[in-house]
């Protein structure tokens, strides 16, 4: 398995696939048709540009960290920072607070099930860290990461803003129709389309390595700590209903009570709410034991 995604590198010098329209899941983020759109340029930084800035990525995450299963690194990526580099230099920041995983082969939802290869899906089955962009409607786009598994990548799905958000809201507000209103910040990455056009991803970013590309990269927030397992909401993916029984797995991963989140699954978050108080209770139960113990 492994292997034949290693067989897969020499594409990574190939040119991305053309953008096409396709009959594709909205996913949730997209209600109306596009309005007006600007072109997005694929403009490289430059070496002196990347040199430059190196001291900045020190908290960058590298191949080993996208090395794992699939649903373990949806998971992971909660709380990472999604950071895009502008040609200009400026540095677009945004939290990881929701994904979706997708699991190659066996996952009827995913673009790779049943172990189909395509031009459009071939990032899925490169080296994990690989980023998978596409298309839906021919407009929008979808950023995801492959991971461990044939096939096997993660969607990012919703962003908390962190830094640039007045540009975000720039980039956001020229695809939208005229006169609409001015986007909160909790509005401005909350969908996997809408953080392509808040951070500026273009199509153009398919095949490229998360691990060492100097325009986009993931890192890890110094000042916050992982969120806690019962602090994750597993649900059910969303814009896959017609996928039978893999409509209603819960692969859809979530940081409980964030304002980011693009869409919530109360019975899930029940359920989390649950555990996490019988964790509680049973910490409870251990404290007094050990009470009894000293005593």
């Amino acid at each position: 398995m492994a292997g034949r995604k290693r067989k897969m590198l020499s594409a990574a010098a190939a040119a991305a696939p053309p953008e096409a329209t396709i009959n594709h899941e909205s996913h949730g983020d997209v209600k109306d048709p596009p309005a007006k759109l600007k072109s997005i340029h694929c403009e490289h930084v430059s070496g002196a540009e990347v040199r430059s800035e190196t001291k900045n990525q020190d908290h960058r995450l590298g191949e080993g960290f996208f090395n794992q299963p699939c649903v373990s690194l949806a998971k992971t990526f909660l709380g990472k920072v999604l950071v895009r580099r502008c040609a200009d230099g400026t540095e677009l920041r945004g939290r990881i607070v929701e994904t979706e995983a997708y699991l190659g082969g066996e996952d009827k939802a995913s673009h790779s099930a049943g172990g189909k290869r395509t031009e459009r899906n071939t990032a899925m089955f490169m080296k994990p860290g690989t980023i998978y962009v596409y298309s839906i409607y021919g407009v929008y786009l979808c950023m995801n990461v492959s991971s461990q598994g044939e096939g096997a990548a993660v969607l990012l799905r919703s962003l908390e803003p962190l830094q640039g958000q007045p540009l975000m809201r720039q980039l956001r507000a020229a695809r939208r129709r005229d006169g609409a209103r001015q986007l909160k910040d909790k509005e401005l990455c909350n969908g996997p389309s809408k953080l392509c056009q808040a951070l500026n991803i273009p199509r153009c970013f398919d095949r490229r390595d998360l691990a060492s590309d100097p325009e986009v990269w993931l890192e890890r927030d110094p000042h916050t700590d992982p969120p806690e397992s019962h602090d994750v909401v597993s649900a059910s993916r969303i814009g896959i209903e017609s996928h039978g029984e893999w409509a209603n797995k819960p692969l859809r991963f979530y940081l409980l009570g964030h304002r980011c989140v693009s869409v919530v699954n109360k019975e899930a978050e029940r359920l989390s709410a649950e555990m996490k108080t019988d964790l509680n209770s049973s910490d409870m139960q251990s404290d007094t034991g050990q009470q009894h113990l000293i005593t």
